[in-house]
């Protein structure tokens, strides 16, 4: 399955644009485990390698890392940068799950 195939479900897909170098997407892997876990099967969460998948980042203008974006059916429709804590991440994929 292709990146674009995969974000363009009809469930939102979340996706960590992360580096394996970066400090603060270590801490958001284990956040991102527990947000898979609260919310289950509602939403499909998935990593992206920066540099690894360089064209990726430079389509969605990822200046930092991590970077998460929200897809729902093939359109960005909430992005953030940094750190995102838990029950504030759980928050807003609940408003696009409803």
């Amino acid at each position: 399955m292709t990146f674009n195939e995969i974000i363009d479900s009809e469930q939102p897909v979340l996706v960590d644009f992360f580096a394996e170098w970066c400090g603060p997407c270590k801490m958001m892997s284990p956040i991102l485990k527990e947000v898979k876990a609260a919310m289950g099967n509602a939403v499909t969460i998935i990593k992206v390698d920066v540099d690894k998948s360089p064209q990726a980042a430079h389509h969605y203008q990822v200046q930092g890392v991590p970077t998460l974006i929200l897809f729902k059916k093939g359109k960005p429709v909430w992005r953030q940068s940094g750190v995102v804590p838990k029950n504030g991440l759980i928050s807003v994929l609940k408003n696009f799950t409803t």
